[in-house]
Protein backbone atom coordinates (compact mmCIF):
# COMPACT_ATOMS: atom_id res chain seq x y z
CA UNK A 1 0.00 0.00 0.00
CA UNK A 2 2.73 2.25 0.50
CA UNK A 3 4.50 2.02 -2.65
CA UNK A 4 1.23 2.92 -4.48
CA UNK A 5 0.38 5.61 -1.97
CA UNK A 6 3.87 7.40 -2.56
CA UNK A 7 3.98 6.68 -6.31
CA UNK A 8 0.60 8.66 -6.61
CA UNK A 9 2.16 11.69 -4.09
CA UNK A 10 4.54 11.89 -6.72
CA UNK A 11 2.40 12.05 -9.83
CA UNK A 12 0.57 14.80 -8.00
CA UNK A 13 3.59 16.48 -7.37
CA UNK A 14 4.71 16.60 -10.84
CA UNK A 15 1.32 17.30 -12.07
CA UNK A 16 1.49 20.24 -9.93
CA UNK A 17 4.33 21.60 -10.96
CA UNK A 18 3.53 21.78 -14.56
CA UNK A 19 0.59 23.48 -13.90
CA UNK A 20 2.17 25.88 -11.65
CA UNK A 21 4.82 26.31 -14.67
CA UNK A 22 2.67 28.43 -16.57
CA UNK A 23 2.13 31.37 -14.74
CA UNK A 24 4.53 34.07 -15.45
CA UNK A 25 5.21 37.42 -14.47
CA UNK A 26 7.69 40.18 -15.86
CA UNK A 27 7.48 43.98 -17.00
CA UNK A 28 7.38 45.05 -20.43
CA UNK A 29 9.55 48.36 -21.60
CA UNK A 30 7.76 50.67 -24.26
CA UNK A 31 9.21 51.58 -27.07
CA UNK A 32 8.94 54.46 -29.41
CA UNK A 33 7.95 52.98 -33.04
CA UNK A 34 5.54 52.33 -35.98
CA UNK A 35 3.52 49.50 -37.51
CA UNK A 36 6.68 48.49 -39.27
CA UNK A 37 8.99 48.64 -35.84
CA UNK A 38 8.08 45.55 -34.05
CA UNK A 39 9.60 44.90 -30.63
CA UNK A 40 7.51 41.79 -29.12
CA UNK A 41 7.96 40.10 -25.89
CA UNK A 42 6.68 36.58 -26.96
CA UNK A 43 6.04 33.47 -24.42
CA UNK A 44 6.30 30.23 -26.01
CA UNK A 45 4.24 26.47 -25.17
CA UNK A 46 3.36 23.60 -27.03
CA UNK A 47 -0.02 22.63 -27.29
CA UNK A 48 -1.45 19.23 -28.50
CA UNK A 49 -4.25 19.22 -31.53
CA UNK A 50 -7.93 20.01 -30.34
CA UNK A 51 -6.75 20.82 -27.24
CA UNK A 52 -8.59 23.63 -24.39
CA UNK A 53 -6.46 26.99 -24.00
CA UNK A 54 -6.83 29.40 -21.72
CA UNK A 55 -4.88 32.46 -21.72
CA UNK A 56 -5.21 35.03 -18.94
CA UNK A 57 -2.82 38.29 -19.20
CA UNK A 58 -3.46 40.64 -16.70
CA UNK A 59 -1.75 44.12 -17.61
CA UNK A 60 -0.82 46.90 -15.24
CA UNK A 61 -1.08 50.69 -16.14
CA UNK A 62 -4.19 52.56 -17.53
CA UNK A 63 -5.64 54.04 -20.19
CA UNK A 64 -4.06 57.18 -20.45
CA UNK A 65 -0.59 56.86 -19.56
CA UNK A 66 1.03 57.16 -22.16
CA UNK A 67 1.71 53.11 -23.83
CA UNK A 68 -0.34 50.71 -25.79
CA UNK A 69 0.11 47.25 -24.89
CA UNK A 70 -1.20 44.99 -27.67
CA UNK A 71 -1.08 40.90 -28.04
CA UNK A 72 -1.12 38.37 -30.36
CA UNK A 73 -1.60 34.95 -30.28
CA UNK A 74 -0.33 32.54 -33.14
CA UNK A 75 0.92 29.05 -32.98
CA UNK A 76 3.95 28.16 -35.49
CA UNK A 77 1.97 27.11 -38.18
CA UNK A 78 0.31 30.13 -39.08
CA UNK A 79 -2.85 29.83 -37.37
CA UNK A 80 -4.20 32.81 -35.30
CA UNK A 81 -6.63 32.85 -31.81
CA UNK A 82 -6.11 36.47 -31.06
CA UNK A 83 -5.07 40.03 -31.21
CA UNK A 84 -6.24 42.01 -28.01
CA UNK A 85 -5.60 45.72 -28.71
CA UNK A 86 -4.64 48.35 -25.93
CA UNK A 87 -5.04 45.55 -23.14
CA UNK A 88 -5.29 46.79 -19.43
CA UNK A 89 -6.36 45.16 -16.71
CA UNK A 90 -7.43 41.25 -17.39
CA UNK A 91 -7.90 39.87 -20.68
CA UNK A 92 -9.03 36.44 -21.13
CA UNK A 93 -8.58 34.49 -24.59
CA UNK A 94 -10.07 30.70 -24.67
CA UNK A 95 -9.47 28.82 -27.74
CA UNK A 96 -9.17 25.11 -29.45
CA UNK A 97 -5.79 24.47 -31.47
CA UNK A 98 -5.82 23.40 -34.56
CA UNK A 99 -2.56 21.54 -34.88
CA UNK A 100 0.12 20.18 -32.82
CA UNK A 101 2.40 22.65 -32.70
CA UNK A 102 4.18 25.32 -30.33
CA UNK A 103 2.13 28.96 -29.63
CA UNK A 104 3.04 32.28 -28.75
CA UNK A 105 1.47 34.67 -26.69
CA UNK A 106 3.18 37.98 -27.80
CA UNK A 107 2.99 41.28 -25.92
CA UNK A 108 4.30 44.95 -27.52
CA UNK A 109 4.17 48.10 -25.14
CA UNK A 110 3.94 51.13 -27.72
CA UNK A 111 4.64 54.51 -26.75
CA UNK A 112 2.70 57.13 -29.67
CA UNK A 113 3.70 59.98 -28.33
CA UNK A 114 7.46 61.30 -28.67
CA UNK A 115 8.05 61.70 -25.07
CA UNK A 116 8.98 58.59 -22.64
CA UNK A 117 6.24 58.52 -19.87
CA UNK A 118 7.38 57.65 -16.28
CA UNK A 119 7.36 54.71 -15.76
CA UNK A 120 7.93 53.45 -19.33
CA UNK A 121 6.51 50.32 -18.41
CA UNK A 122 3.85 48.03 -17.36
CA UNK A 123 3.59 44.95 -15.34
CA UNK A 124 1.83 41.71 -17.02
CA UNK A 125 0.90 38.75 -15.20
CA UNK A 126 0.36 35.86 -17.76
CA UNK A 127 -1.60 32.36 -16.56
CA UNK A 128 -2.03 29.69 -19.54
CA UNK A 129 -4.00 27.12 -18.58
CA UNK A 130 -3.81 23.71 -21.09
CA UNK A 131 -6.04 20.98 -21.53
CA UNK A 132 -7.60 19.66 -17.70
CA UNK A 133 -6.35 22.75 -16.08
CA UNK A 134 -8.49 24.85 -18.85
CA UNK A 135 -11.62 23.60 -17.87
CA UNK A 136 -14.18 25.43 -15.63
CA UNK A 137 -14.63 22.09 -12.77
CA UNK A 138 -16.78 24.65 -10.60
CA UNK A 139 -19.15 24.91 -13.40
CA UNK A 140 -18.73 20.58 -14.14
CA UNK A 141 -19.16 20.03 -10.54
CA UNK A 142 -22.47 22.33 -10.56
CA UNK A 143 -24.26 20.70 -13.85
CA UNK A 144 -23.04 16.94 -12.76
CA UNK A 145 -23.59 17.17 -9.02
CA UNK A 146 -20.43 15.65 -8.24
CA UNK A 147 -18.89 16.34 -4.81
CA UNK A 148 -15.49 17.90 -4.32
CA UNK A 149 -13.27 14.44 -3.90
CA UNK A 150 -15.07 13.31 -7.51
CA UNK A 151 -14.26 16.40 -9.32
CA UNK A 152 -10.64 16.60 -8.06
CA UNK A 153 -10.09 12.80 -9.20
CA UNK A 154 -11.50 13.53 -12.05
CA UNK A 155 -8.97 16.39 -12.46
CA UNK A 156 -6.02 14.59 -11.95
CA UNK A 157 -7.69 11.64 -13.87
CA UNK A 158 -7.70 13.89 -16.82
CA UNK A 159 -4.61 15.29 -16.08
CA UNK A 160 -2.61 11.96 -16.03
CA UNK A 161 -4.43 11.16 -19.45
CA UNK A 162 -3.21 14.24 -20.72
CA UNK A 163 0.46 13.10 -19.39
CA UNK A 164 0.02 9.92 -21.15
CA UNK A 165 -0.95 11.29 -24.19
CA UNK A 166 1.91 13.59 -24.71
CA UNK A 167 4.60 10.74 -23.65
CA UNK A 168 2.79 8.79 -26.31
CA UNK A 169 3.51 11.99 -28.93
CA UNK A 170 7.14 11.62 -27.74
CA UNK A 171 7.24 8.47 -28.36
CA UNK A 172 6.43 8.90 -31.72
CA UNK A 173 8.39 11.19 -32.85
CA UNK A 174 11.70 9.87 -31.23
CA UNK A 175 10.19 6.72 -33.53
CA UNK A 176 10.18 9.33 -36.46
CA UNK A 177 13.86 10.76 -35.51
CA UNK A 178 15.10 7.52 -35.33
CA UNK A 179 14.10 6.28 -38.84
CA UNK A 180 14.85 9.29 -40.07
CA UNK A 181 18.48 8.51 -38.70
CA UNK A 182 18.79 5.05 -39.95
CA UNK A 183 17.50 6.41 -43.48
CA UNK A 184 19.95 9.03 -43.32
CA UNK A 185 22.70 6.75 -42.31
CA UNK A 186 22.08 4.32 -44.82
CA UNK A 187 22.24 7.26 -47.69
CA UNK A 188 25.81 8.01 -46.06
CA UNK A 189 26.61 4.88 -46.29
CA UNK A 190 25.99 4.28 -49.88
CA UNK A 191 27.18 7.50 -50.66
CA UNK A 192 30.32 6.44 -49.45
CA UNK A 193 30.64 3.26 -50.81
CA UNK A 194 29.91 4.52 -54.21
CA UNK A 195 32.16 7.49 -54.27
CA UNK A 196 35.33 4.72 -52.92
CA UNK A 197 34.55 2.83 -55.53
CA UNK A 198 34.17 6.24 -57.91
CA UNK A 199 37.92 6.54 -56.83
CA UNK A 200 39.48 3.48 -57.48
CA UNK A 201 37.78 2.96 -61.48
CA UNK A 202 39.10 6.96 -61.94
CA UNK A 203 42.82 5.69 -59.94
CA UNK A 204 43.00 2.65 -62.72
CA UNK A 205 41.48 5.32 -65.31
CA UNK A 206 44.40 7.35 -65.00
CA UNK A 207 46.90 4.52 -64.45
CA UNK A 208 46.05 3.06 -67.69
CA UNK A 209 45.79 6.55 -69.43
CA UNK A 210 49.54 7.66 -68.47
CA UNK A 211 50.98 3.90 -69.40
CA UNK A 212 49.50 4.35 -73.11
CA UNK A 213 50.59 8.02 -73.00
CA UNK A 214 54.28 7.20 -72.06
CA UNK A 215 54.03 4.27 -74.32
CA UNK A 216 52.71 6.36 -77.10
CA UNK A 217 55.63 8.36 -76.55
CA UNK A 218 58.14 5.58 -76.34
CA UNK A 219 59.29 6.69 -73.20
CA UNK A 220 58.48 2.84 -71.12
Amino acid sequence: MAPRSSLLQWLCSVLLLVGAANALKFDLHGHFGGESVKKERCIRNFVNKDTLVVVTATIGGTKDDGMIVNMHIRDAVGNEYGRPRDVVGESRTVFTSHADAAFDVCFENIIPSGRRPNPGWRHVELDIDIGADAKDWAAIQATEKLKPMEVELRRLEEMTAEVVSEMDYLRQREQKLRDTNESTNNRVKWFGIATTWLLIGLWAWQIFYLRAYFRSKHLI
